[in-house]
């Protein structure tokens, strides 16, 4: 009830469409309830012999029953057709929500998340909510009222009868809330596995060609097929429950229909029931019976849709420890001066990353950040955006504590630049814009220029109209590196994060790389990560980070001087590039 509650909340904003739809649902039961009436007075005028009145009060009762069959199909349509309308608009906003939550969330959050069962949830999962509104509370509202109008009519028609009726209700009732308990951890499992198997496709597809390379292309199909059968069987084992369910319902039903042949038939031969009273109850019977059993398919997509429901909002729930303080102010003006001040973090399994780390730097100066892969360098700039915060100490731009200035305005004036660069399917030119969608093509060239890569562009096909394909397939490492780095350049943000951006290409790239970073050297603050420390050799401030702690700090030529930690790094890498 409580999931219920919340999806009925999110579902008020098209309550319009819905009291329409709601309003014809009863007129469509009104409708259904009239007509056996009608057919029943026709056959008491029938049974009582026709003559001419007789005939004119048949053809105007025939009218009238055209006239209801008229209106039923209008109501059928306002019923159908605004609750579809309604549930999928209620779908799409849902989709977005979920989106732009997915969104706001912190990247904590997605390290148990794998993206295939996210996007499940996105797209699968919010589509029974259109399962939900626009066929099982329509259908629940006309069974309902149905129900209730048909049992009041059996009752004035011979209330002995009608309370046989009844008999079998209780028992269907109380078959519906153990099929209920039953199923519905079923239907959770096979939501599960289908977002499983979702995300089983999308890692599959995005590694093919490491499948094709290394030949695994069985081993790959088997665990496809593994997950697809284990959803097939979650379902099955589902639907094995409603196949014993449904015909018990039907069984039910079927008990109720002997028990009012029998005793109206006994009704009818004590004279207490009347020919047109058993037509009238025959005809009522199966409007009384369809809404119980109907109960068994509404109680199947119930459980279904509960199950998806459960899984959209539980994202819609899940806080951000991200976000902004009440008092959280816009960063203005931004130099570009930055501190860490005593900052300590750890991750969820509570081993420190970063410990009791402090530097500052001046505006425009580049620090560089150094040493083995796993120490916290990455983590160190993740602070600086706020996609985590310390768990002790602070960061400062400008002076001002990074948590009590809004995020959005934070992360404006920083542009990173990734390892993994990844870049939009679509064009050189929109990829480059994307850090400022109303730059011009004059704006975005400058900033190819900058980042050295204009003129690899001038030799492409479609020039900066060249399709990069998805995730920059079609664009060589380099290449994508100098497009991230112009991307930055565009922003025009006054700090600028690299993180290994000359790492994995050839040394030739590497010095255009080079020249990108030192075109932006004293007008941005830079935070470099290196493995290549050649790239980084005119850092203002070289900090060497060794077990999450700043072991050496100091200039290239500095730190050559202390033959500690960076010398030897230093000293293996030319070794390296000799050998």
């Amino acid at each position: 009830m409580k999931t219920l509650w919340k999806l009925t909340r999110e579902a008020a904003r098209y309550k319009g469409l819905y009291v329409i739809a709601i309003l014809s649902t009863f007129g469509l039961t009104l409708v259904n309830l009239t007509a056996p009436k009608v057919l029943s007075s026709m056959t008491g005028i029938v049974e009582k012999g026709v003559d001419k009145p007789a005939l004119t009060s048949i053809r105007h009762l025939a009218f009238l029953l055209l006239g209801l069959y008229l209106l039923r199909v209008l109501f059928r349509f306002l019923s159908n057709y605004l609750a579809h309308r309604a549930a999928w608009y209620l779908v799409g906003d849902l989709r977005s929500r979920l989106y732009d939550k997915l969104q706001c969330l912190d990247l904590s959050f997605f390290h148990d998340k794998q993206t295939g069962d996210l996007m499940s949830r996105v797209v699968n999962d919010t589509r029974d909510f259109e399962l939900l509104y626009a066929h099982m509370i329509p259908d629940i509202i006309t069974n309902l009222v149905t129900f209730v109008g048909v049992l009041v009519i059996l009752l004035t028609i011979n209330w002995k009868l009608a309370l046989i009726t009844c008999f079998p209700i209780p028992l269907i009732l109380i078959s519906g809330v153990i099929f209920a308990k039953i199923v519905r951890p079923f239907f959770r499992a096979s939501q599960k596995v289908m977002g499983e198997l979702n995300a089983q496709l999308q890692d599959s597809l995005s590694g093919l060609h490491e499948i094709q390379a290394f030949g695994q292309e069985e081993y790959e199909g088997t665990r496809v097929r593994n997950k697809s059968m284990e959803q097939v069987v979650a379902m099955l084992r589902a639907l094995r429950a409603s196949a014993i369910f449904h015909p018990c319902v039907e069984l039910l039903s079927s008990l109720g229909t002997v028990l009012v042949v029998f005793f109206g038939g006994l009704l009818a031969y004590k004279q207490q029931l009347s020919v047109a009273d058993i037509v009238a109850f025959v005809l009522y019977l199966g409007l009384f019976y369809a809404p119980v059993s109907g109960l068994a398919n509404l109680l199947e997509s119930l459980q279904q849709s509960l199950a998806g429901a459960e899984r959209v909002t539980l994202i819609l729930e899940t806080p951000s420890a991200i976000q902004n303080a009440p008092d959280a102010k816009p960063l203005t003006d931004v130099k570009g001066a930055l501190c860490f001040d005593d900052v300590t973090f750890h991750y969820d399994n509570k081993v420190p990353v970063l410990k009791h780390v402090s530097f500052s730097c001046d505006p425009g100066m580049m620090v560089a950040l150094v040493g083995p892969t796993g120490v916290g360098k990455t983590t160190a700039t993740q602070l600086i955006s706020r996609f985590y915060d310390p768990i002790e100490g602070r960061i400062l731009i400008d002076g001002q504590d990074i948590k009590k200035v809004t995020l959005e305005s934070l992360r404006h004036n920083i542009s990173p630049v990734l390892q993994d660069t990844f870049l939009f399917n679509g064009t050189i030119a929109e990829n480059i814009g994307y850090a400022r969608p109303d730059a011009t093509l004059e704006e975005i060239e400058a900033a190819a220029k900058a980042a050295h890569i204009h003129e690899d562009i001038l030799h492409m096909p479609d020039q900066y109209e060249t399709q990069v394909g998805e995730r920059g397939l079609r664009l060589s490492g380099g290449q994508k590196q100098r497009v991230a780095i112009a991307r930055a350049i565009l922003r025009n943000s006054p700090i600028i994060v690299l993180d290994e951006a000359t790492a994995s290409v050839d040394v030739a790239t590497e010095k255009q790389i080079q020249k990108a970073i030192n075109s932006l050297a004293g007008r941005r603050t830079i935070i470099a990560i290196a493995h290549r420390l050649s790239t980084i050799m005119n850092a203002d401030l070289i900090l060497v980070i060794h077990d999450g702690e700043i072991a050496e700090r100091g200039t290239h030529a500095e730190l050559m001087e202390k033959k500690g930690i960076y010398y030897n790094m230093q000293k293996a890498q030319l070794t390296d590039s000799a050998d």
